[in-house]
């Protein structure tokens, strides 16, 4: 439903019925990623999703805000991108115009409002670096 509306969706995809998405147009979700229950991905500026990517449940990603500077408070449209292999944990927040590192883990609740290197773990508000990421291969 999401491509007939525009949405440019890879392969093996999982977007859960509950997430919602407000203007499909504007959403990219590139191959094996996921977009979990009750996700909130409010992009009014646009939203690129790498591949094996995990947005978990109620995660918030907001690519829209307002210019305070200006009196009649304008629409500023600041797209969002989640580089390949990175998650946003449970109820994390996402603000306008941030970039998520490849490989980084946006911890559970936090509050992101700048850019996160590739392969470190964020947590808190506002999301500070807790440690690198290591892979272990199996």
């Amino acid at each position: 439903l999401l491509r007939a509306f525009g949405a440019s969706i890879g392969k093996n995809v999982n977007i859960y019925p509950s997430a919602e998405i407000y203007f499909p147009w504007l959403l990219t979700v590139k191959d094996y990623s996921c977009i979990g229950e009750w996700a909130l991905l409010y992009n009014l500026g646009p939203i690129y999703i790498g591949k094996s990517v995990t947005i978990s449940h109620k995660a918030h990603l907001c690519a829209g805000t307002h210019d305070y500077n200006k009196r009649e408070l304008p629409l500023l449209k600041k797209g969002i991108v989640l580089k390949d292999y990175s998650w946003v944990c449970t109820e994390a927040f996402i603000g306008p115009g941030c970039t998520i590192g490849e490989g980084s883990v946006i911890g559970a609740r936090s509050v992101v409002v700048s850019d996160i290197d590739d392969w470190k773990v964020f947590g808190g508000n506002p999301a500070r670096e807790i440690k690198k990421r290591y892979l272990i291969e199996n």
